[in-house]
């Protein structure tokens, strides 16, 4: 990405690390584009920083989805890069064998669903720009899960591995594909997040995260998500998952 040039849009901009990662961009020059439910969220991000725009979307919705990316191709035809950061993080107990299908069916239909809808909404037209980006985000819960939470990190898994193919495709094309796999962030994503001292600080995130981006790395890690992302390199994935899940 040129975080400096590029035309931006990104979903779930209007709190956490979208919004951080949004200031930044828009900070350095970017043309920055967020999306997300809450209007009136979206406009307080974009009073702070003026210049910026913003679009409702529904991620759950495949037609909100594809209104979504044709206004924003009308309103600015040089978009070439899009950030698919909506998401959402939900405990679920499934030890008594009772599930909540309305976490699990919300979880993939944002989480996963949402990231393939947006790519097939936005890339016929950032195929036609000369340079162009197209960012999922996964998490360090798709290399090593967080077991309260299944239907999330089973969902970033599969963005983790969707990411892979589509890349794969792409190749030869003018439109890379980024994949940004977060660590535990100090954001309200989950109950406790922002609070816990285990939590990585926002700005510190968003720092190390745009250095990576700008630096053209295809897979956009910061150091401290590498406990969870090369457990199973270093051949200590059993222990990363006992410690992460609390087993004794």
């Amino acid at each position: 990405m040129d975080t400096a040039r590029d035309t931006v849009l990104i979903t779930g901009g209007g709190t956490g690390i979208g919004r951080a990662f949004a200031e930044a961009l828009h900070a350095k020059g970017a043309k920055v584009i967020i999306a997300g439910r809450r209007a009136g969220v979206l406009q307080e991000v974009c009073a702070a920083n003026p210049g910026m725009a913003f679009e409702t979307v529904d991620v759950a919705d495949a037609a909100s989805i594809n209104a979504l990316a044709a206004r924003v191709i009308a309103a600015h035809p040089d978009l070439n890069a899009v950030i698919s950061n909506a998401g959402i993080m939900k405990a679920e107990s499934l030890s008594g064998g009772t599930f909540d299908m309305g976490v699990v069916d919300e979880t993939v239909a944002i989480n996963l669903l949402g990231t393939i809808r947006l790519a097939a909404a936005v890339l016929p037209h950032l195929l036609t720009k000369p340079s162009a980006s197209f960012v999922t985000v996964s998490s360090g819960l798709a290399f090593v899960p967080l077991a309260a939470t299944p239907t999330y990190s089973a969902t970033k898994a599969a963005i983790h591995s969707w990411s892979q193919s589509l890349r794969s495709q792409l190749a030869g094309t003018s439109v890379r594909v980024i994949e940004w796999a977060p660590p535990a962030v100090a954001t309200d994503l989950m109950p406790g997040h922002a609070e816990n001292p285990n939590s990585m600080p926002l700005a510190d995130f968003t720092a190390e995260s745009l250095a990576l981006f700008e630096a053209g790395d295809d897979e956009v890690q910061v150091q401290r998500v590498r406990f969870l992302s090369e457990a199973e390199r270093r051949g200590d994935y059993a222990s990363v998952f006992g410690m992460l899940n609390g087993a004794h």
